[in-house]
């Protein structure tokens, strides 16, 4: 009688379970991926969240949780307000809940967990990948603990709280998020433009670890492998509990006929370890090792021993002058350009937290296709299985740190400013916890190669101070300098910010010069906008025809920079995000606004000698040239070949007004419009590419021989390089040739010149 009553009870807690995975859907969004479509209470994030350091045994807590919102200053709750989907925020639809957490209220979670039998004479471990920003544990009603900070990994030894049977497992967070100066990068209470929703509470995996007890055996608490490509060692740290004796570390290359290579060593102590014919690892050719460590103590009985799987990869990054003494990024000894996204990483259904590892993995994977090989992770610190895979495809990653800046004081230092942001001692105090926590966390990546702990002067303060002690801490990655604006002479790069761009700083002797942010350029696609009105990118286009051409542009203007001493660039953005409409996917991920094979092929150009350009038709920059101008109404035909413009004025350019930002003004021209035309001689018809230069403010639209062959919106502040459409490129001819230029300006100031080069490989 009492087996049957028990099984029914069973079969009813199983049958309400069920219903309750069955009742959660996803709350309203304005736009959804397709992985986030496909989510469900069962299928959660179910992968094995931390990739360097793997163990047989876990449990995975992702799934439905009780949860309520309470006031700040409320006890824990008699009462629930539902179910929320873990590991997503309730600010976010996969969540289920789509509600907003204030300051002035906690974010409660509840639910019971039976520890399997098996794990008896084990410590249990309860993991959190990340909770935003303030938690603090319970398990069955004791509290274990507080932790603070939004964006690290963070561990609670549940083993003395637990009992037989099922066990409660409490959480309570507050987070103050803009009303606070926790780092915190994008969240605003209030989001718009370049500022997101915000997120509360656990947004990534939660889970249980069984490890020995140390008082009768050790476990591996972390490893770290440090390479030394200039003497093909690698240096190995394997921090244990209740170790003894030596830990044994195994690698093989994974292949049928390679026997596996055993090396021994002390525990809790850096030992180097010789490779025989070491493979560099490069986003060419991203080889890893695979390891196997065992530590034990005594006797090799299966109980005394603690097994991890691991990995790790022989690459070196440094900073050093090339073979024309012009500081550079250097992989393995070499010089390497390095071109990527800024990457947000926020998803419509998920925010901070991807809708699935297979979409996170994915942004990745087209960011390899589009022939990129790197990513600046934007104050954002992703899941672990993030920099996995950037290490399995190649991909490097410079990580920022998140940006802290609180409401009500100045903690936001513009450009120009001499001084620092204003923080008080705990809130310096605190930054430094999550920055070395991050740096504690991430330092295992081979794929990180630099830190960059302040953007833009956002919460920038005791700047050179965090940098050098970063530097400090991990030798053997580089420290950006604050990643544009307040640049305080220190960190291995300086670091410019150039929108739409692109640009650089001078070649300096002791520092890299890299383009940390530039491009932006916008192309709101219908269908796949978090918001209809309202977008905006630094540039915005209305096509994408449009838009491949001004990304075009800018590859072409950045491939000579790189000849001066460039060492990197930055463009916005991987996705849209929120209104941002400036990705080179959308929000959504459905769409590539680029041709992945042809933007890889421009990129794929950037890595050869950088072009020289010949002058078919000269600028007036250097030296003045005739053209005639009208400013009144030309006449229909004006930009055609045989349209007489006798009746126009004749005058040397640039066409102008002083002041206008890089504009050489040999011509004042001050209404809102101007019509130039210019006849010109081609002796030989050009065989490589031919583009128009040309300093515009504002709207240009150039001809030749008739053929529209360029159209320009908004101002350049200097002279630029950008590709004639087909149509003009063909218009071109032997002999006699004529270019004619419409310029309109509207507001500030305005100037127009222009010529044609010809691009010429480099050797």
């Amino acid at each position: 009688m009492r087996l049957s009553r028990f099984l029914f009870a069973l079969s009813l807690f199983i049958l309400s379970d069920s219903a309750l995975a069955a009742d959660w859907k996803p709350a309203p969004t304005p736009l959804m991926t397709k992985w986030g479509k496909q989510v469900t209470p069962e299928t959660a994030w179910t992968e094995y969240p931390r990739p360097q350091l793997v163990r047989k045994d876990w449990l995975n807590l992702n799934g439905l949780w009780d949860y309520a919102i309470t006031r700040k200053d409320a006890a824990r709750p008699e009462k629930w307000d539902g179910q929320i989907l873990v590991p997503f925020c309730p600010e976010s639809a996969l969540s289920g809940v789509g509600k907003t957490v204030s300051k002035d209220q906690l974010l409660w979670y509840r639910r019971t967990v039976e520890v399997p039998k098996d794990w008896k004479e084990k410590r249990v471990l309860l993991h959190f990948g990340a909770v935003d920003w303030e938690s603090t544990v319970f398990v069955n009603g004791k509290d274990l603990g507080t932790h603070k900070g939004g964006f690290d990994p963070f561990s609670v030894d549940i083993t003395d709280a637990l009992k037989d049977g099922p066990n409660e497992l409490v959480v309570r967070v507050w987070d103050p998020t803009d009303q606070g100066s926790q780092p915190r990068g994008k969240q605003v209470s209030k989001p718009g433009g370049i500022w997101y929703t915000p997120v509360t509470g656990i947004w990534q995996t939660v889970w249980l670890e069984p490890v020995n007890d140390p008082q009768r055996a050790p476990w591996i608490k972390s490893v770290r492998f440090t390479p030394d490509v200039d003497t093909g060692e690698v240096e190995i740290l394997v921090e244990a509990e209740g170790a003894e004796r030596d830990v044994s570390v195994k690698w093989t290359e994974a292949r049928p006929d390679q026997k596996a290579a055993y090396h021994h060593g002390p525990v809790n102590k850096p030992f180097r370890v010789k490779l025989d014919s070491p493979k560099h690892w490069t986003p060419d050719a991203p080889h890893l090792y695979e390891v196997e460590v065992d530590v034990w103590n005594g006797g090799r009985a299966l109980r005394d021993v603690d097994n991890v799987r691991t990995y790790f990869a022989m690459r070196k990054i440094s900073a050093a002058k090339d073979d024309k003494g012009v500081m550079r990024l250097m992989l393995n000894n070499k010089p390497l350009f390095q071109v990527g996204p800024l990457d947000q990483g926020w998803w419509p259904d998920g925010l901070l937290t991807p809708p699935s590892d297979e979409a996170m993995a994915y942004d990745l994977k087209v960011l390899k296709q589009l022939g990129m090989n790197m990513l600046r992770k934007h104050i954002k610190v992703e899941p672990a299985r993030l920099y996995y895979h950037c290490d399995k495809l190649g991909l490097l990653v410079w990580q920022d740190m998140p940006s802290g800046m609180g409401a009500g004081r100045n903690q936001f230092v513009q450009p120009d400013w001499k001084q620092d942001a204003e923080f008080t001692p705990e809130e310096k105090k605190q930054f430094r916890t999550e920055l070395k926590a991050m740096i504690d966390h991430l330092r295992f990546f081979p794929c990180v190669v630099v830190w960059v702990p302040f953007n833009e002067g956002w919460g920038q303060h005791d700047t050179n101070d965090v940098l050098k002690w970063v530097k400090g801490y991990d030798r053997t990655r580089l420290v950006n300098g604050p990643s544009g604006w307040a640049d305080r002479g220190y960190g291995d790069m300086k670091d410019m910010h150039n929108y739409p761009g692109p640009g650089m700083f001078p070649v300096m002797p002791d520092r890299v010069s890299v383009l940390g942010e530039f491009g932006g350029l916008g192309l709101p696609l219908k269908g796949h906008l978090w918001k209809d009105t309202d977008n905006w990118g630094y540039r915005t286009f209305k096509t994408t025809d449009e838009l491949r051409q001004a990304y075009h542009q800018l590859m072409l203007r950045l491939h000579p920079l790189i000849g001066q001493g460039l060492s990197a660039a930055v463009y916005t953005q991987t996705t849209d995000v929120e209104v941002e409409v400036n990705g080179l996917m959308t929000y959504d991920r459905e769409v590539i606004k680029l041709d992945p094979k042809e933007t890889a092929a421009w990129h794929k150009s950037l890595f050869g000698p950088p072009p020289e350009y010949r002058e078919l038709v000269p600028t007036s920059r250097e030296k003045p040239q005739k053209w005639r101008y009208f400013t009144g109404t030309p006449g229909e035909g004006w930009e055609k070949p045989g349209f007489d413009p006798a009746k126009w004025e004749e005058a040397d350019g640039g066409f102008g007004t002083k002041g206008t930002p890089g504009a050489v003004v040999r011509t004042e021209w001050k209404t809102p419009d101007i019509w130039l035309r210019r006849a010109f001689e081609l002796t030989d018809l050009p065989k490589g590419d031919v583009l128009l230069r040309i300093h515009h403010d504002e709207d240009a639209e150039v001809y030749v021989n008739g053929v529209l062959a360029a159209k320009t919106s908004g101002f350049t502040s200097d002279y630029v390089e950008i590709p004639l459409t087909a149509g003009g490129r063909k218009a071109l001819k032997a002999g006699q040739n004529v270019i004619a230029v419409h310029c309109h300006q509207t507001t500030g100031g305005q100037y127009i010149d222009v010529g044609l080069v010809e691009v010429v490989p480099g050797k």
